[in-house]
């Protein structure tokens, strides 16, 4: 186990487990597979009285708050589903979770999650989601730059592809924080928090 410890006022923070990215084929795990993790992390959290936010990305129907600028992969065109940008089930409906709507890869720039958790008395994050490479780490890297202690649930988290997963857990998050496992992570919750 490489996480070593987890701060007094640590804070779950889950990315985009919504309606239209959880059904979305993963790997190495299902976005089912995701869900659960994230949701036994979740309900730990909530157990020992921590924040657990939920972080969601959506856009206005126009697309007037999606991020511009020209890139070379092809954007979705089209109207999204209705209902897309909601968080699942297995996540939702809980009393003091702090839901955070973002436009952008990563759930800090244009949003208040960095007061939401200052306001708390965080100093550590627990991260999982979809997709790893993509909002995980982007929130990861500017977690890590505002000054929090990262870490990061490599099997509550999932990617486009096995490579993309593989490379953000063992090239980058090595740089921004700890790594383990769900079930490391609830083991050394249990032993420090109760």
């Amino acid at each position: 186990m490489t996480v070593t410890a987890l701060d007094p006022r640590t804070a779950l923070v889950v990315i985009d487990l919504q309606t239209g990215i959880v059904g979305a084929p993963t790997q190495p795990y299902t976005g089912a597979e995701v869900v659960t993790r994230s949701a036994q992390l979740a309900d730990a959290f909530r157990a020992h009285g921590l924040p657990v936010v939920l972080v969601r990305v959506s856009f206005a129907a126009d697309g007037a708050d999606a991020v511009p600028g020209r890139t070379e992969t092809p954007r979705p065109g089209g109207a999204l589903p209705e209902g897309w940008d909601e968080i699942v089930g297995e996540l939702s409906g809980h009393d003091g979770d702090i839901t955070v709507t973002k436009h952008n890869w990563g759930a800090f720039h244009g949003t208040d999650l960095d007061v939401q958790l200052r306001r708390r008395g965080v100093t550590q994050i627990v991260l999982t989601g979809i997709a790893t490479s993509i909002g995980v780490e982007s929130t990861a890297r500017a977690a890590y730059e505002h000054g929090y202690h990262v870490t990061l649930a490599t099997d509550a988290m999932s990617d486009r592809s096995a490579e993309a997963h593989a490379n953000s857990v063992e090239r980058i998050f090595p740089r921004l924080g700890e790594t383990g496992t769900t079930a490391e992570l609830l083991e050394l919750l249990a032993k420090t928090h109760d």
